[in-house]
């Protein structure tokens, strides 16, 4: 059942059980016999609420509470309040909320249309067992009686899955939600819903329908001047109105100029295959495309559709994503959307795609997306649909007067990502298929367009781009390269025990970086070091664990133990001054350099070397090499 993840997210409608607005008494239970188990409860907990379900399969529960106003709001719209909560108790981690847009979405549509109550929907999840998909249950346990069979939204993102894959994978997700929604018994109480009086909808009809049919059926008009247009329409029919009726509150009338509005503006499309811009329905708009605009860019791309236009640049690179290759991240490419006349993200993925072409990203595939609108009549008696027309490429009227707004990105050989917000209660599959194939049709067209600009991703990364190379690091220059305090294991990845991924922003970046590790690793004065030789040490820090010290001036300093001299107050070393040890080598397992004080106390130690001055070594006597060090 879940082998798409946000493929076909069928919400049901609310399944009250309290003395609410809605009303189902007592506790009932419904069994689902699918390739696991799916329990829906009420009744049992959160009583109060006026409708509450508890939805579990296998160990996994999520609990959906509802509540509703008895009175309904001023606003124009139904105001619908969507929190899915993910305790740390029931999964173990920092709790998040990427389900709020999803839920809201779907269970959106199925109110009918004049229900204006403020309505809060709360997901708790109770239990998390592991195994089954959490977010699913979230979607499925607000229970409906709407259409059998009819798809109220549609959320996936796949890898350039192809078309007739994802239309199966829809098909097997609605016939098993069908499963569910037979096996659900439902009652509910009627609500009063907003229904203006018949003589005040006949003259709202009367004073505005043709002023809107000449504004909607005007090619010359743009996106300004026919909101222009529409907007003086609307405030002189609202004033008419309220003159003729007084009685009836401001919110009404505002609400039924918009049923007036998108009527005509889909009786057009429905019965003169006319659009308001003068385009045929399957046409898409002129399409411009830029790349390079601005050389201090990695990437750039200027994209403009009609009245659309997004700039979309690409940013600094972060490391474990360029090594990854996950391009398509939010951390890679930003867009701003400069003018807007339809939804945004499909132009977003157009110029995301080109940018990052232009900054000669390993990206194969070029990706672009389209969205689909819809009109329909529908039969207010049977709730049927008895005619619609698909839109390809919808302006922002479009989206707020049609049905639906179906966006769907991809490459020339399958489907990326999906999205599809749907207005009404629920539409059938035939219409979802009709859709993508349409769809397609226009992707291919779009991806034409595109390629006359850049085809494919530039061969050589521009002067400002990006580098990341690796390098060997000995165990014993560890400590220089990660730097006081670990600052720079911000620019650097460790791939094994000496081998470093180095990141830079730009070329030069790298050309620094590496004479920075060539002069850390470069052979110093510690290859003249000899195994148990005596040395003379300056003291650069005390510390309550031993002294700092230095055995010449471009040494990092190394920690003398309290265990191999005597503590650096009692013999009163102070900063500066000088002490001689002997050297044992290097640590073989971090690399760090191993002196000792206590073993020069012998009287057989008597040679002494100094290297502060590289260009004097002092020496005494031979000396014993002693095994006797200890740390």
């Amino acid at each position: 059942i879940l082998l798409y993840k946000y493929l076909c997210k069928c919400l049901l409608q609310l399944w009250p059980l309290s003395d609410g607005p809605f009303c189902l008494p007592g506790w009932d239970r419904a069994l689902i016999q699918l390739q696991v188990k799916l329990e829906i409860s009420s009744g049992k907990l959160a009583r109060f609420a006026d409708g509450s379900a508890v939805v579990q399969s296998g160990d996994t529960a999520v609990m959906v509470t509802a509540v509703s106003k008895t009175k309904p709001s001023p606003s124009q719209f139904m105001p619908l309040v969507v929190d899915y909560r993910q305790k740390a108790a029931a999964a173990s981690r920092i709790p998040t909320n990427p389900l709020r847009r999803e839920i809201d979405c779907s269970i959106r549509p199925i109110f009918p249309a004049g229900y204006f109550y403020d309505i809060q929907v709360l997901c708790n999840l109770l239990a998390v067992g592991g195994i089954n998909e959490l977010d699913v249950l979230a979607i499925n346990d607000i229970l409906w009686n709407g259409p059998v069979g009819a798809i109220v939204m549609l959320e996936a993102s796949a890898e350039n899955i192809l078309q007739e894959d994802f239309c199966h994978a829809v098909k097997v997700v609605v016939r098993y939600t069908q499963q569910i929604i037979q096996d659900i018994q439902q009652s509910r109480t009627p609500q009063k819903l907003l229904t203006p009086s018949p003589e005040i909808v006949k003259h709202a009809y009367k004073l505005a329908m043709e002023r809107l049919y000449a504004v909607f059926t005007d090619c010359e008009h743009d996106k300004i001047s026919r909101d222009e247009a529409v907007n003086k329409i609307r405030l002189d029919t609202e004033e008419q109105l309220k003159e003729i009726f007084p009685e009836v509150d401001l919110y009404e009338i505002i609400e039924l100029f918009n049923v007036v509005a998108k009527e005509v503006f889909r009786s057009i499309i429905l019965n003169e295959y006319k659009r308001c811009h003068g385009r045929d329905l399957t046409l898409l708009r002129n399409i411009a495309c830029e790349v390079d605009m601005f050389k201090t860019l990695r990437g750039s791309e200027l994209f403009q559709r009609g009245q659309h236009r997004c700039f979309n640049p690409v940013l600094s690179w972060i490391k474990r994503e360029l090594g990854h290759g996950a391009l398509a991240e939010k951390a890679l490419v930003t867009s701003q959307v400069l003018e807007s006349n339809g939804p945004c993200s499909m132009a977003s993925a157009w110029g995301g795609s080109l940018a990052l072409m232009d900054s000669g990203g390993p990206i194969s595939p070029t990706v672009t997306g389209v969205a689909m609108g819809l009109a329909t009549k529908t039969d207010l008696e049977k709730g049927e649909i008895e005619d619609y027309h698909l839109l390809t490429d919808i302006l922002g009227i479009e989206d707020y007067s049609g049905d639906m707004d179906f966006k769907i990105a991809g490459t020339n050989k399958g489907i990326t990502a999906l999205h599809a917000d749907i207005k009404l209660p629920g539409i059938p599959m035939k219409i979802v298929m009709e859709a993508i194939q349409q769809a397609s049709v226009a992707k291919k067209e779009i991806l034409q367009i595109m390629n006359k600009t850049i085809s494919k991703s530039q061969t050589s990364r521009k002067e400002n781009g990006p580098a990341v190379e690796t390098v060997q690091v000995p165990l014993s220059k560890l400590e220089k390269l990660v730097g006081l305090g670990g600052y720079n294991l911000k620019n650097i990845s460790q791939v094994d025990e000496e081998t470093f991924s180095i990141f830079a922003s730009t070329p030069s970046a790298m050309h620094e970086a590496r004479d920075f590790i060539a002069e850390i690793c470069k052979e110093d004065q510690e290859q003249q070091l000899k195994f148990g030789a005596g040395y003379t040490a300056t003291i650069t820090e005390s510390r309550d664990t031993g002294a700092m010290v230095k055995l010449y001036p471009n040494m990092t300093a190394v920690l003398l133990y309290n265990t191999q001299i005597k503590h650096p107050t009692a013999l009163g070393l102070e900063v500066g001054q000088e002490i001689q040890v002997k050297y044992f080598g290097c640590d073989p397992a971090d690399g760090r350099m191993r002196l000792s004080h206590k073993v020069l106390q012998s009287p057989a130690t008597t040679v002494v070397r100094s290297l502060n001055d590289r260009s004097s070594i002092v020496m005494g006597k031979p000396i014993l090499q002693s095994s006797n060090y200890s740390q």
